[in-house]
């Protein structure tokens, strides 16, 4: 088992991952009866995108681990009203401002972001819009 999701009252959840003990909060959203003083379920979809992005790039591209150390995502979840339903996530990345990448460093990263797992498992009619963002 990879976590234990207990309703805690409230419209809010508590997530727990097994093997670390290290936990997570939701919230409904303003927009749908929730406080939104915590990431909503749908939020984690995206945020769980750009994680992925990250974390793959520097798995499968380790020679650019430290050249990746300070990039951070700026990442927008849109939803539909009917049915309610995500429908499309934008992702802005940032990379730290005293690195520079080779245009081939940047088309591995870029290959290596849109190749990620959880990519691969967010269905087709969710529009995904990166900016990478390369100044």
């Amino acid at each position: 088992m990879t976590s234990r999701v207990t309703y805690t009252g409230e419209l809010r959840t508590l997530a727990s991952h097994l093997q670390s003990g290290s936990n997570i909060e939701t919230d409904a959203p303003t927009d749908n009866h929730g406080k939104g003083e915590r990431f909503s379920p749908t939020d984690l979809i995206g945020t769980s995108l750009a994680a992925c992005m990250l974390t793959t790039m520097a798995i499968r591209a380790k020679e650019l681990e430290q050249k990746l150390k300070g990039a951070y995502t700026e990442t927008e979840k849109i939803m539909s009203a009917a049915p309610r339903r995500i429908s499309g996530i934008n992702i802005t990345f940032h990379w730290p401002s005293n690195i520079s990448y080779t245009e081939e460093e940047r088309k591995l990263l870029e290959e290596i972001a849109w190749s990620c797992p959880v990519k691969e498992s967010i269905h087709p009619d969710i529009k995904l819009q990166v900016n990478f963002n390369w100044v």
